[in-house]
């Protein structure tokens, strides 16, 4: 087929496939694991830690070293560089343990074989002497043994709380424990290293963060970052637990790779993945809240208390975040918002979906919840009495205004479309008669911000070569990982040039083509990737319009672009023509595209700033019927209307609200993280870890992207942000799940569940508040 005969449809905004979507299902994606591996490929395994907290007294590593099939072993003597691999570059992350082990499952040594299995049979034979040390598991614990930080802590206030509190006509106190999550991403942390001349090592990297993983590698070997590339096709999953989780594995077998001059690969088994990397934050939230007869809130006094592990990894950033969202769509005339980011003697917990803000957000539903349950109305009544304004009421507890409000319409849309207020009715008679089962049912609103709230990261670069046929090569500082960035930056690229994707060659990421790349999360990659891929086709465009101009002797404002070619006054030029003149005519057919995020702004320091580009919104209504005997329960049916803006590619944003769902409640019902009381995670294994099924998917599922909403900021084709939001909508499960409980009661107690509900805890829900309803 001549490409050259081809007119391309208008690629933005539409829903194509994603570019992948193919070979992801036929298995012909090439991850790490598949690349073809050079004559004499090594593999690393880690040596891990089997103490919470204590002093290695001895390490005899004799047996390691004269396993079969061993070629050496790496410890912390061997780095030439800096023992760390902490993002913060804190320097409170070891790539390997010395004197002491902080969390059960730190690595301590590397072991190098000429076989996965020859390196991972011989970790296990060191013999190793502890002495042990009080440990601090959890947020309790930690407290209890002094309250130790692992970063500075973060305080938001507006308005005066004391006299708030004072003046409402009703206060209430309340606690809640949210779990954390593991990521689960179905590609396990992987690195693969390959020596160069000089200093130089290519990594192959599973990591959201290229940019990171090179600047580790080049610290812990002692070098520059340009003798270091980092490249990255595609990862089988992140979520944010391959943003600095990593950079040990990377690391490794860089380190490796050296000293031997022989590549070297690594992968851990999944169990060792889960010990060893960190998870979503777990938080214990306390709260005293004022409120007025009519559900308005007047004044809110909440601390988020997180998990943070034994280093300060992301943990300062998450728990910024959810103060940040503390108050999801709702108004505080007085707020204080106080985190305690808490040293634990468990792995560094970190980056995942969301970064904190679902967090902050579950915290705030729960008195949300409880006011309703006091003031005997139905929780929806009181998220709408307490609504950010338009025009007033409408700045946030770090004093940024709410200037894109368009909550109230979402929530009106869906309650509408959902037929919410009729199916509560329902629900309602069905209660008051079924001595076993209970449904539930809850409306659930989502505001989320969209930038990261480290204002240096919100930058991106990328490089569009033209070569003479035509063909367009492709390159941005994103990272795929699924969630459909390439063909979106892609779609960019066509729409800009009016070529068709079959003209757009998609190339792996890497630190050699686009430098000092931000991570890709904060829900930003299509907006800053895709900014930057359009700056560079724009470079380009204007040379293309000069030299049309000239060659064809028309004004430059008479060269418009056209599917398939250019417009040059009466003429039409196709595509290939015209870029085969431009280069006979000297001009230059590449550019390296830059793009940084407006208007944002942000002093930690006092609590103030424009921390966010603007708001994505959303909203879920789910229904669940529940086993009152049991406690088990299902899901039956949700409703979702999700704000992307004008969606660049809807197909892939619609995958994104809906996985973006299921793995949300997944956080919420059932995906529960156990340590015993030695500090070992004992949920390592899908044996033990319970992630949904496709079985656990609602029966009736409708959802829907509010097709009319169009982003007020000048954003890419003005979508707007959709990785994180979805994942929140599922808040709407647990809601749902406490009317149920709270039917045994009259609806007269509030059942503050705490998260993961889990069939246990509803069903201890039930008991505890028949004991308490009289009943």
């Amino acid at each position: 087929m001549n490409k050259q005969s081809v007119i391309p449809r208008a690629a933005l905004h539409e829903s194509l496939a994603h570019d992948s979507g193919g070979k992801h299902v036929s298995g012909r994606a090439e991850f790490i694991d598949d690349m073809v591996e050079p004559a004499g490929t090594l593999h690393a395994y880690l040596g891990l830690s089997e103490r919470a907290h204590a002093e290695i007294v001895s390490i005899d590593l004799e047996a390691v070293r004269q396993a079969p099939g061993v070629v050496g072993v790496l410890t912390a003597q061997d780095i030439p560089g800096e023992n760390d691999v902490s993002p913060p570059h804190k320097r409170d992350d070891p790539v390997f343990a010395i004197g002491k082990v902080q969390f059960w499952g730190q690595p301590m040594f590397a072991v190098i074989g000429e076989t996965r299995d020859a390196a991972r049979r011989a970790s296990r034979l060191a013999r190793i002497e502890y002495r042990d040390l009080p440990a601090a598991l959890d947020v309790d614990a930690a407290r209890a043994a002094g309250g130790k930080l692992v970063t500075e802590p973060l305080k938001l206030e507006r308005g005066d709380v004391a006299a708030g509190l004072a003046k409402a006509r009703h206060r209430l106190t309340g606690t809640m424990l949210i779990g954390g999550q593991e990521h689960f991403y179905l590609e396990s942390q992987i690195a693969f290293a390959v020596p160069g001349e000089d200093e130089d090592v290519t990594i192959y990297s599973s990591s959201q963060h290229p940019s990171e993983i090179q600047l580790m590698v080049a610290h812990v070997l002692g070098i520059d970052q340009h003798a270091v590339t980092v490249n990255v096709r595609r990862m089988g999953g992140g979520f944010g637990g391959k943003e600095t989780h990593g950079n040990l594995f990377a690391v490794v077998a860089a380190l490796a790779a050296k000293k031997y001059n022989r590549a070297v690969k690594i992968r851990p088994d999944r169990d060792d993945d889960m010990a060893a990397t960190g998870k979503r934050h777990d938080f214990r939230v306390d709260y005293e809240v004022g409120y007025n007869d009519d559900g308005t809130i007047a004044a809110v006094d909440a601390v988020y208390a997180a998990r943070g592990g034994f280093s300060a990894d992301l943990t300062g950033p998450v728990t910024d975040r959810a103060l940040f969202h503390c108050d999801n769509a709702y108004y505080y005339p007085a707020v204080r918002a106080r985190s305690e980011p808490l040293y634990t003697n468990t792995v560094s917990n970190t980056a995942f979906r969301g970064f904190g803000g679902p967090q902050g957000m579950v915290g705030c539903e729960r008195w949300i919840e409880d006011i309703a349950y006091a003031l005997g109305k139905d929780p929806l009544e009181i998220r709408k009495a307490n609504f950010y304004g338009t025009d007033d009421r409408n700045v946030t507890p770090y004093h940024q205004t709410v200037e894109d409000n368009i909550i109230h319409r979402v929530v009106d849309e869906l309650e509408a479309s959902s037929d919410y207020q009729a199916r509560r009715e329902s629900i309602l008679d069905f209660n008051r008669t079924s001595p076993i089962l209970r449904k539930g049912i809850a409306l659930v609103p989502v505001k989320f911000g969209i930038s990261f709230t480290a204002t240096w990261y919100n930058q991106a670069g990328a490089l569009v070569h033209i070569y003479r046929d035509g063909s367009i090569h492709l390159s941005h500082g994103g990272t795929e990982m699924g969630q459909g960035l390439y063909i979106k930056v892609a779609q960019v690229l066509a729409d800009e040039f009016k070529v068709g994707l079959d003209r757009i060659k998609i190339t792996a990421t890497t630190t050699g083509k686009v430098p000092n790349t931000s991570a890709t999360a904060a829900s930003s990659g299509s907006d800053l990737n895709g900014m930057a891929a359009k700056n560079a086709a724009e470079q380009i465009k204007a040379r293309l319009v000069a030299h049309a101009a000239r060659m064809y002797e028309v004004a430059e404002t008479d060269v418009v672009f056209e599917p398939g070619g250019v417009r040059c006054g009466k003429q039409f030029v196709p595509f290939e023509e015209l870029v085969a003149s431009a280069y006979m005519s000297r001009v230059q057919l590449s550019a390296a595209g830059f793009y940084t995020t407006p208007k944002i702004h942000w002093d930690r320091g006092n609590g103030r700033g424009h921390p966010f580009y603007y708001f994505a919104y959303g909203a879920s209504v789910s229904e669940v019927t529940i086993d009152t005997l049991t406690g088990e329960y299902q899901v039956d049916r949700v409703d979702i209307l999700h704000d992307v803006g004008k969606s660049l590619n809807p197909a892939i944003d619609m995958g994104q609200v809906e996985g973006g769902f299921i793995q949300g409640m997944g956080w919420l019902t059932t995906e529960e993280l156990v340590w015993d009381g030695k500090g070992q995670l004992r949920t390592h294994a899908p044996s033990t870890y319970k992630i949904p099924l496709a079985s656990d998917v609602p029966p009736i599922f409708n959802v829907r992207l509010a097709e009319w909403s169009v982003n007020k900021e000048p954003t890419i084709g003005r979508s707007k942000a959709v990785g994180e939001p979805p994942l929140m909508l599922a808040i709407s499960v647990v809601e749902a799940l406490s009317m149920a409980v709270a039917s045994v009661a009259g609806y007269k107690i509030a059942p503050r569940l705490d998260t993961p509900v889990t069939p246990e805890r509803v069903l201890m829900g039930v008991e505890r508040l028949k004991r308490e309803g009289g009943r």
